[in-house]
């Protein structure tokens, strides 16, 4: 059988998808299209994702798992015949800087925006994107308000908020944590999930002992630490970024907490380690899975260093799957047409993403969130440690 997670496995998969959509082209449903058949010159593809700023170690990922896809796609012939590219903006994870960038991108003429990372610079392109008919495969930002704004033809291949925090009550229940203090950064992603696990805590036997949000940017949190360590939790769960949460993680130890530290997808990166030192050994996160946690991934993960230098950082894989759900949908659509693809994308029951096969619910989230348990490894890196498969 072919690994799927494989270069030749990929470029075959993608070559029979074209093939089938191409013979769609000359009649049947998509038949006719003009878009399909007169249209010339590349396809393009907008990505708004922190190349500036605290996030910026991010956008470089994205971007290059998104080329990566793309570079792939074309060599197996392209969408509807013709080449895809990336077109990427700046948004510093920042709303105002957003606002600007998706802009700029729709006089770019793209068909559709494959990114997003902060969920708070994601919001207000919304209706920026769903103004211009452009729709949006998002693979990384995942707050609930970004479900709740219910724009039409906005889809999210990262878990929701609502999947992450039943995931981290999921362990915490199996860690027989009785005391759970939830700490954010005011940020809309940290905000809204520490709110979803505190009312998803309400249906378990864990008492949520302090909800304490702290101020992004700021380098002593010892007033925080202190009402945490009052609190007496058994485990904290820390749903904000890496820079505030290595710097919580080592204040916290210094204070003496010697309780479970669980913290969400946004702290999930090596440079937590980094900044928390010793305090990061044994730090535990909720995430989805990444390559090198998955079985057959290995060539995918070889290929990505040669192109780039470097092992695959977080929200590699899923760029690099936003757009193979983009170029799934055109070529099933026969069409770039801003409704049509969209259906399409509706539609889509099966194709084998990073996270499992893909279908969508009727909001444009997963239909399974994928969330697992990962840890600080030997080397500073987060480790798979469960599945929550069992």
């Amino acid at each position: 059988m072919t690994n799927p997670f494989s270069r030749r496995g990929r470029v075959l998969a993608l070559g029979a998808v074209a093939a089938l959509a191409l013979g769609a082209c000359s009649g049947g449903v998509t038949g006719g299209d003009e878009d399909a058949t007169g249209d010339e010159g590349p396809i393009t593809l907008g990505m708004l994702a922190p190349f500036s700023g605290s996030e910026a170690a991010f956008g470089p990922y994205m971007e290059n798992g998104a080329q990566m896809a793309i570079d792939e796609i074309n060599e197996a012939g392209g969408v509807l015949g013709r080449d895809l590219e990336l077109v990427t903006e700046d948004d510093a994870c920042d709303a105002t800087s957003a606002t600007a960038a998706a802009n700029k991108l729709i006089t770019e003429g793209i068909v559709a925006s494959v990114g997003g990372y902060c969920s708070g610079a994601t919001l207000p392109t919304l209706p920026i994107f769903a103004q211009a008919g452009v729709p949006m495969v998002i693979p990384a930002a995942n707050s609930n308000q970004l479900v709740d704004a219910d724009e039409e033809g906005i889809f999210l291949i990262n878990g929701t908020g609502d999947q992450q925090a039943q995931a981290a009550l999921a362990w915490a229940e199996k860690q027989g944590v009785q005391r759970l203090a939830l700490v954010d950064d005011n940020t809309d992603y940290s905000a809204d999930l520490a709110a979803a696990v505190a009312e998803q805590a309400a249906e378990t036997d864990i008492e949520i002992v302090l909800e304490e949000s702290v101020t992004a940017g700021e380098s002593d949190y010892s007033a925080n630490v202190n009402s945490i360590i009052s609190a007496d939790p058994d485990m904290i769960y820390w749903t904000g970024y890496y820079q505030e949460g290595g710097l919580i993680a080592s204040q916290l130890a210094s204070a003496g907490y010697d309780g479970e530290l669980l913290v969400a997808d946004g702290t999930v990166d090596a440079q937590f380690a980094e900044i928390a030192g010793a305090a990061g050994e044994g730090v535990e996160g909720t995430f989805t899975q990444t390559p090198d946690m998955l079985e057959g991934a290995g060539d995918w993960i070889a290929e990505y260093e040669e192109l780039y230098g470097e092992g695959p950082g977080p929200y590699s894989t899923q760029a690099y799957d936003a757009v193979r759900v983009v170029a799934e949908a055109i070529e099933q659509a026969g069409s770039t047409e801003s409704d049509a693809v969209i259906e399409a994308i509706k539609a889509i029951d099966g194709l084998e993403l990073f996270s499992g096969p893909l279908k969508f619910t009727e909001e444009g989230t997963l239909a399974e969130g994928g969330f697992a348990i990962v840890e600080v490894g030997p080397e500073g890196d987060f480790v798979l440690l469960d599945d929550l498969q069992g």
